[in-house]
């Protein structure tokens, strides 16, 4: 079976629009990437994008804009099959720009520490696992300038 998860885009606009991020305190083996997580029993998708978007940043108060699309492929360590559903999300201009959030909760991300911040798109280099191919669907001026060299 296939493990049921989400993927947050959580844009905001400034001069221009932006794209939180963050990558991991420690591990840049990681990558740069987006909140995403499993879906918990008795939760929506679009409640758990907005709990792994708090959990993984600390940024609440985000209002869900669009269910953007789903992607079919497997976890890329373990193979195992996994189904991750992309949403887009509206952050406030005023959120910080950059910022350390450590996680809590009993997850498996608990303990560990998160460099966060707000990216300008398009994006210089692709997200960790791809995460970033679906920027374009939202526009199609936010795909990563690393996928037009392809």
């Amino acid at each position: 079976m296939s493990r049921i998860r989400v993927a947050a885009y959580v844009l905001r606009k400034r001069a221009s629009w932006e794209l939180l991020v963050f990558e991991q305190a420690g591990h840049p083996q990681a990558g740069m990437q987006i909140p995403a997580g499993g879906v918990q029993p008795n939760e929506t998708p679009q409640m758990a994008a907005l709990r792994e978007v708090y959990e993984e940043t600390g940024l609440h108060e985000l209002e869900v804009r669009a269910e953007l699309h789903t992607e079919h492929k497997p976890h890329p360590i373990t193979g195992m099959p996994r189904t991750t559903t992309f949403f887009v999300v509206d952050a406030p201009s005023l959120a910080p720009t950059a910022w350390t959030h450590s996680v809590h909760g009993d997850g498996a991300d608990t303990g560990m520490t998160f460099m966060c911040r707000f990216e300008p798109l398009p994006l210089q280099r692709c997200l960790a696992d791809d995460q970033d191919a679906g920027l374009g669907l939202i526009d199609i001026g936010f795909t990563t300038l690393a996928r037009h060299q392809h």
